[in-house]
């Protein structure tokens, strides 16, 4: 597939303040429903709702297109696709022509697999949406709970014990679909990248993505100090009630 010049028109950017659009809303929500004395808290709910809003509404749109945008296929065509068992169309975003198929059809641009229905990346969104977006929500409950300072300290122990539980696990998944998103193309020397243009790969490809790569390793090393923490007190209360 050619490359695409960047281009800044109209349509680029009201793609690029869509995708951006989600990082002040996050701001906001976190702002009003976590107390300022939480400053961690604050930081990882703004995470986790910028994680879920993109999950829901900007990968959740890659789906909605792959699975109802296609093209029929002419007869004679030398391979078929096989996708969701047909064989005389191809699906994905490039045929799409509603403004989530333009979101998808710019950033096709930097990465030219989210053009079409790539079955790899169709599943590991599956996943993503379906499953990452409602458990980053959920971390953010969690963050709520934990940080409000009328319910009893029963339910705020309950509530960091299991956001402790899940945002590591979440975080590993982010790294591992990150991982399984590029390996195949640094195996492959990125011929579905296109790396030549620094826009696309710096701002498409690399601050993108990296931010799912940065943020989740924080947080797994967030949650060792948690786990360590729990351990050594739980060690020091246990030789204190020995030694009583």
């Amino acid at each position: 597939m050619a490359s695409t010049p960047f281009t800044l028109d109209v349509a680029t950017c009201l793609c690029i303040a869509f995708a951006l659009s989600f990082m002040p809303t996050a701001y906001i929500l976190g702002r009003s429903l976590i107390p300022s004395t939480h400053t961690r808290n604050r930081i990882l709910f703004y995470w986790h709702a910028y994680d879920a809003l993109t999950h829901f509404f900007i990968e959740g749109s890659f789906l909605y297109e792959c699975f109802t945008s296609f093209t029929t296929l002419p007869a004679g065509f030398g391979r078929a696709p096989y996708f969701l068992g047909y064989t005389d169309r191809v699906y994905g975003a490039a045929y799409g022509s509603g403004p989530s198929a333009r979101l998808w059809q710019e950033y096709a641009k930097a990465d030219f697999r989210w053009a079409t229905a790539d079955p790899t990346v169709v599943a590991l969104e599956l996943l993503t949406v379906f499953l990452g977006g409602p458990a980053a929500l959920y971390v953010c409950y969690l963050l709520w709970k934990s940080s409000r300072p009328a319910v009893s300290p029963a339910t705020r122990g309950s509530a960091k014990a299991t956001l402790w539980l899940v945002a590591p696990a979440l975080a590993t998944a982010e790294l591992y679909g990150g991982f399984m998103t590029f390996a195949p193309e640094w195996l492959t020397g990125s011929a579905q990248l296109e790396t030549s243009n620094p826009v696309y790969l710096w701002f498409y490809l690399f601050f993108f993505n990296t931010l799912w790569v940065f943020i989740p390793l924080w947080i797994l090393w967030e949650a060792g100090k948690e786990l360590r923490g729990a351990f050594v007190r739980a060690e020091v209360a246990s030789v204190g009630n020995k030694s009583k």
